[in-house]
């Protein structure tokens, strides 16, 4: 199946190897708004076809497929535009800034039988149904902490007086957006709605949150989640039972999960602390994929938009609560 980009990062670089890995997809065209940019990253990947102009990409009659990774404030008019050429659309989290905006984009694509998803990667990767099976292990939940602390590449600029696109919150960014929403996630796709939200920000002088946390309140537990971009944390996510805990290395990636029991004094590895990215990333493009090819009137694709659904409204909540601005 045919399949073109838009953005030349170093995610788009790691789709494009996660697709054809799969041995699903073709890659097609590629578009960046610089021609230079363009024509490099086509030639890099061994296509001849780039495009500087939306509009000509959207006429591709050979295109059947959009992968998004763009600056989170384009994905919604950049996604829109390519539902309405009738392409289907997989867009890099978070797929939209609010709900609402997500909530049109799926109606369109309904609208016109077409296949929109979010990409992220950990609900795709077996190692989440790994979770899932062993959360039954540790009894009952008392509390989970899910942390998601990473340096940014882009931090060192930002203190020589520059403004990186991930600090620029004229783009939709900053900790919440980039790192949070994996925290999201795992929390709705686990628990669902909470009862109530507490949340804290702290802001950089350009306007974008360099670290967000939240208290997320559930019937019989708590849930607390951490998120910065100007530190590395080190220590592992925890999903702790009265019978049993959880810990999670990477909570982007699922990787590093291990099982401790407290009573006999053991701890078990169920995913190991590396795996390789372009396998783990395979396995969305794949259910893009499955999606288009099998139709996408099945539970998966409708479970897979109500948690993207109520991780906007979370992310929604955590933005209004704290000011932010946008």
């Amino acid at each position: 199946m045919k399949y073109a980009t838009i953005g030349t990062s170093w995610i788009t670089q790691s789709y494009i190897k996660a697709a054809k890995h799969t041995g699903l997809w073709e890659l097609d065209a590629v578009f960046s708004r610089q021609e230079t940019s363009a024509k490099e990253f086509a030639a890099t990947f061994g296509v001849e076809k780039y495009y500087t102009d939306l509009t000509a990409l959207a006429a591709d009659k050979d295109v059947v497929a959009v992968y998004i990774a763009s600056p989170n404030a384009l994905h919604y008019e950049q996604s829109k535009q390519m539902l309405l050429a009738g392409k289907h659309v997989i867009c890099e989290k978070p797929a939209t800034v609010t709900k609402e905006e997500y909530l049109e984009l799926k109606a369109l694509a309904d609208e016109k039988d077409l296949v929109y998803m979010e990409a992220i990667m950990s609900l795709h990767v077996p190692a989440f149904q790994t979770l899932q099976e062993n959360l039954q292990k540790i009894g009952k939940i008392a509390n989970a902490n899910f942390r998601f602390c990473q340096l940014s590449s882009k931090y060192p600029a930002l203190k020589q007086g520059s403004v990186p696109n991930i600090f620029n919150p004229a783009l939709c960014t900053g900790a919440l957006m980039d790192l949070g929403v994996y925290n999201l996630y795992l929390i709705a796709a686990l628990y669902g709605e909470p009862k109530a939200i507490i949340s804290s920000s702290h802001f950089l002088h350009t306007g974008a949150d360099d670290t967000t946390s939240a208290i997320l309140q559930y019937d019989h537990f708590l849930v607390t989640l951490i998120c910065s971009k100007i530190a590395q944390g080190y220590a592992p996510s925890e999903i702790v039972g009265d019978e049993g805990t959880l810990t999670i290395e990477s909570i982007s990636q699922l990787t590093g999960m291990q099982l401790h029991d407290p009573v006999h004094d053991t701890t078990t590895e169920l995913i190991e602390s590396v795996v390789d990215r372009t396998e783990i990333m395979s396995h969305e493009a794949r259910t893009f994929y499955q999606l288009i090819a099998d139709g996408k009137d099945n539970k998966t694709y409708e479970q897979l938009h109500k948690t993207a659904t109520l991780v906007r409204s979370l992310c929604d909540t955590i933005r209004k609560q704290n000011n932010f601005t946008f």
